[in-house]
């Protein structure tokens, strides 16, 4: 439904208040971004993201309060998610062989 990629649209539409540069930002292509933001607002009861047309002073897009929602809810089970694996981690790190340089 949501993951690592979706909540950094999410954030960069917050910041950048379009849909288009947050894409830029990523990397993205502006059409693939509306299709994630499509997606996004099809998949929640309430829509994430809100976008206005352009025009004489162009378009632009914000995120909605169930969009702010998801996006803190979704920033806390990853924060959670990461502090409940740390010993899984260290302990299979701690399995790997020592890399060494071969240049």
């Amino acid at each position: 439904m949501i993951g690592p990629g979706k909540a950094e649209l999410l954030e960069g539409i917050d910041r950048c208040g379009s849909i288009a540069a947050a894409g830029r930002e990523m990397g993205m292509s502006y059409k693939r971004a509306w299709e994630l933001v499509g997606t996004l607002n099809a998949m929640f009861r309430d829509p994430l993201v809100e976008s206005t047309r352009g025009g004489r002073r162009g378009g632009g897009a914000i995120l909605t309060p169930a969009g702010r929602e998801v996006l803190s809810i979704y920033r806390t089970f990853e924060a959670k998610a990461a502090e409940a694996g740390a010993p899984c981690i260290d302990n299979l790190q701690s399995r790997l062989r020592a890399v060494t340089d071969r240049s």
